[in-house]
């Protein structure tokens, strides 16, 4: 008995997922996971629902929606999404605003009719490869398995990434609907999915978020020094942003820290910076990398994008941090639901985001009461949660 009590609650877990595996090894049942690659945060969380998936032994497999209806359209509705963001997002704004207002119409949207379109590709690929139980991440396969649900019988599981009912969401129809917070319930109520559908489990994130760290030797394996401070801007999987007058500012004023710059896919963002920087001791400017979480322990403060994936990354880690300009539409919401909480600083101009960064870097104590927020607010257990229910369903 005084053996059992001593045991590690992380062996616990593990002889959980070594269970799990033992009776899930000789199933047929397999998950399929969809996502679709308008920003990386869709791809990110489904990513980790299918790492924690596969850890408990449940075969899953991951997979863009769109490359399931044409892989020739991926790569032209991934650039439409990434040219809408140009100029602030300008053409995002506009879009979102429009989506908004036909929320509040009985009427189809013109997206479900087009993802209305593609049900019979997607669900002869879901019987081909005999998946029992399927989980999006996106709405356009959300709204897809809709219409295949009308016809046929089959189960599945959307998960929202953003801290608001996105327009078009109350058009699906998945047997469970995993929303961030209990406190948007009523958001996703009012836009019409039912109370009885919805999970305020979180937003999943990956293993290596959820873990405890020690930041110092994270800075130790970058070969940081543990004394200096380090500022992490994190400008999004596409580098969204007006970021060189943001840095070019910031370093102008902040003089006694180091600031790593991560440039996502943007190529042209990450020459500029290169090139602008050449010579300067305390920039770290980096190309995308699979490393990014790395950065972030590492890091004292970090400065982001409100995308709710990265944003949500952070919290999990228990950052201070600060949300840099929006895009316009859903990271507004984002931004809005986690300054009002006191998890983060909201700033909508370059000089806001200066002078948050002068006060956060000196006031411990700010720095601590969004952690305690964090905390308060932000799960994770979120593919935990999710996992059990798939277990579940598929027994």
């Amino acid at each position: 008995m005084n053996i059992l009590i001593t045991i590690n609650k992380k062996y616990l877990k593990q002889l959980n997922i070594l269970l799990n595996s033992i009776q899930y090894s000789n199933a047929k049942e397999k998950v399929l996971i969809l996502s679709c690659g308008t920003g990386g945060g869709h791809n990110s969380a489904a990513k980790a629902i299918q790492e924690n998936l596969i850890d408990s032994g449940i075969e899953t497999d991951f997979i863009e929606y769109l490359d399931i209806v044409d892989p020739s359209i991926r790569n032209k509705v991934n650039k439409l999404y990434i040219s809408s963001t140009k100029e602030n997002g300008k053409v995002f704004k506009v879009v979102y605003k429009l989506g908004e207002i036909y929320q509040k119409t009985n009427l189809k949207s013109p997206v479900y009719a087009l993802n209305f379109l593609n049900k019979k590709r997607l669900y002869k690929y879901i019987l081909d490869n005999n998946y029992k139980y399927i989980i999006t991440t996106h709405l356009f396969a959300a709204q897809s398995l809709t219409a295949i649900k009308k016809e046929h019988n089959i189960k599945f599981m959307a998960v929202a990434t953003d801290y608001v009912c996105i327009p078009f969401w109350e058009e699906t129809n998945p047997d469970y609907f995993v929303i961030p917070s209990t406190e948007l319930k009523e958001d996703f109520k009012n836009k019409g999915i039912p109370e009885e559908k919805l999970l305020p489990l979180g937003i999943p994130t990956a293993k290596t978020y959820r873990e405890d760290y020690d930041k110092n030797k994270y800075k130790e394996k970058l070969k940081f020094d543990v004394n200096e401070k380090y500022v992490l801007i994190l400008t999004g999987s596409m580098g969204f942003g007006n970021i060189t007058d943001m840095i070019k500012k910031l370093r102008e004023e902040i003089k006694d820290v180091n600031f790593i710059i991560s440039c996502g896919h943007n190529q042209e963002l990450l020459d500029t910076l290169k090139k602008q920087y050449k010579h300067a001791k305390n920039m770290i400017i980096l190309p995308f990398t699979n490393k990014i979480s790395e950065y972030m322990k590492a890091s004292d403060i970090i400065l982001s994008k409100p995308g709710g994936l990265t944003t949500t990354e952070i919290a999990t880690l228990r950052k201070p941090f600060i949300h840099t300009m929006p895009i316009p539409g859903c990271e507004n919401y984002n931004a809005n639901f986690f300054s009002k909480r006191k998890m983060t600083i909201k700033c909508n101009k370059i000089e806001e985001v200066v002078k948050s960064t002068k006060k956060l870097l000196k006031d411990e104590t700010l720095q601590n009461q969004m952690i305690e927020n964090q905390e308060k607010y932000i799960r994770k257990d979120t593919c935990d949660k999710i996992t059990d229910i798939v277990i579940r369903e598929i027994q």
